[in-house]
């Protein structure tokens, strides 16, 4: 399979396992479960690690290796073999300066690559920041965005864009309406 694009969720589930063996990371990669998601709708990949068996479950999003291809996807992968590495050495892993660390010794993004839009989008205030997240359900901050919440680089008030009506709310009550109004559309 080495070299091939997986065109099934087997082969890509042999092909990660395979790839994972010479990425340059002190973890024992042969130990590692790996697995499938069809449900996952924001990530492409999650590390769980069962502290009981001290085992380490990989678990792949099917749609995301669909949409970004075997090369882009590799990053994934790497990322959560950091993810792995963390679980066996420490017990936990989060996206801290450890984690950071040892993603840029691999060539690892600290975050995944998204690969869907979300339906909600954060807009910074500030005309000259561009930070805009997606999201894609009603968190707090999409829902009570007048609560303290700001801008993730430059500490601005943002707004709550709902993408496909277009509709923009910036208080809790503001968003309300908009629920009322989008109905089944939301």
């Amino acid at each position: 399979m080495t070299g091939q694009t997986p065109i099934t969720r087997s082969e890509l589930l042999d092909r990660a396992a395979a790839y994972a063996e010479i990425v340059d990371i002190d973890v024992e990669t042969a130990a590692i479960e790996w697995d499938i998601s069809e449900r996952a709708k924001r990530r492409a990949g999650c590390c769980r690690y069962d502290r009981q068996n001290e085992r380490v479950t990989i678990v792949l999003t099917w749609a995301a290796y669909r949409e970004m291809g075997w090369e882009r996807f590799t990053k994934t992968i790497r990322h959560e073999l950091v993810h792995a590495w963390e679980f066996t050495h420490f017990g936990e892993s989060g996206h801290g300066s450890r984690f950071r660390e040892k993603a840029a010794e691999i060539d690892a993004p600290r975050h995944c690559e998204p690969f869907t839009e979300g339906r909600l989008r954060l807009v910074c205030t500030n005309d000259a920041c561009e930070w805009a997240p997606d999201r894609h359900r009603a968190s707090k901050p999409v829902k009570y965005p007048d609560e303290g919440y700001r801008c993730g680089e430059c500490g601005s008030e943002y707004v709550v864009e709902h993408r496909d009506s277009g509709l923009i709310w910036r208080t809790n009550r503001e968003y309300q309406r908009a629920r009322e109004r989008l109905g089944d559309e939301w």
